[in-house]
């Protein structure tokens, strides 16, 4: 997560990007943009904005010598200034074509851009932007031509989102620089993370908070949902949630024990746990740090719904962990053959 309150851009140039499995060629800038006062103004946050709402970072990877990836390589000669900001701007959208080897990849237009005084954590530093823009909108442009004013269609860049970004910061930990990115468009997830960027998640609280959550999200919905119903799953992801909120420190074996009250149920956690690292090659830590900013991420995208098949949708809060068990009711109707929840309430609430 970035502030860009203080950031500026140094320099600015576009190229265009073609597709090596299409034969279509890339197109080259030999001088970098000059902007006019509105169009800066309307870039800057076009530019930055994306990340800075960006909880997890990446860290960039190489399978035999980080020093050997390309982009890192890259940016390392623009912070330096060893190189020719122009030229090597060209050699990484070089980099961007060569791995266009699917014909899905679109040919599109290619930002890299310095920048200044961009704030992490409590410092500032300069970062590498790196942008490719794949979709333009038609829009109407209007002119005066002989007195009369005519109407046209015109493509353009929406100036709301980007399609694909990064931004590397020149500042490292541990693991190396830290990168962001962002891919609006995920029609193939491993061309801009994993081939063009080849970055992967560091090895920190972020992550092994996401990876724990994502695995109880699954076990959820995968093991406890189909066994035990919608309102032991919703259940438990609320306490999941709450354990989380209550404790900065996660211990898995102290997380069984006060979330689930049935061992057989801690068994089937177990056992799920190993498949699901297994098959997603992830490391669930038995002790980690909890991240408040990946939380609060994760917690967007559970979902505390039982939905019936008569289309009637109960809805739980995942702060309230012990509303569920207070204050619904699930039984089976020998009459109607059918099963149904009892919900007790004082009022409704407008």
């Amino acid at each position: 997560m970035i502030k860009r309150q203080k950031a500026s851009i140094k320099h600015c140039i576009i190229h265009k990007v073609g597709n090596k499995f299409n034969d279509t060629k890339n197109a080259f800038s030999d001088a970098a943009v000059h902007f006019d006062e509105a169009t800066y103004n309307l870039m800057l946050p076009y530019l930055l904005k994306p990340f800075v709402s960006v909880a997890e970072s990446y860290r960039f990877h190489h399978h035999s010598n980080v020093g050997l990836n390309e982009i890192n390589t890259y940016s390392d000669q623009l912070f330096k200034e060893e190189a020719d900001f122009v030229e090597t701007s060209k050699h990484i959208v070089t980099h961007l074509y060569e791995q266009s080897n699917s014909a899905q990849i679109k040919t599109g237009d290619v930002l890299v851009c310095h920048f200044e005084n961009i704030q992490y954590e409590d410092f500032f530093v300069d970062a590498i932007g790196i942008y490719k823009i794949e979709n333009k909108t038609e829009f109407f442009q209007t002119y005066l031509e002989e007195g009369n004013y005519d109407i046209l269609v015109q493509k353009g860049i929406q100036a709301k989102k980007v399609d694909k970004g990064c931004l590397i910061l020149n500042t490292s930990d541990m693991e190396g620089k830290i990168v962001f990115s962002v891919d609006n468009n995920t029609y193939d997830t491993q061309y801009w993370i994993k081939s063009f960027l080849n970055i992967k998640y560091p090895d920190d609280s972020n992550q092994h908070t996401k990876n724990c959550i994502e695995l109880c999200r699954e076990f959820s919905k995968e093991v406890l949902q189909p066994n035990f119903g919608g309102q032991e799953q919703s259940n438990f992801l609320a306490k999941t949630v709450d354990f989380f909120k209550e404790n900065e420190i996660v211990n898995i074996e102290t997380f069984k024990e006060e979330v689930f009250e049935e061992e057989d149920q801690i068994q089937l956690f177990e056992d799920y746990k190993k498949t699901y690292e297994t098959e997603n090659n992830v490391l669930i830590r038995n002790q980690f740090d909890v991240s408040e900013l990946a939380l609060k991420k994760q917690k967007q995208k559970i979902k505390t719904e039982i939905k019936l098949d008569t289309n009637i949708q109960i809805k739980l809060d995942v702060d309230a962990p012990d509303a569920s068990a207070e204050y619904l009711e699930r039984g089976y109707d020998q009459e109607k053959k059918m099963h149904y929840y009892k919900v007790f309430f004082n009022t409704e609430n407008q």
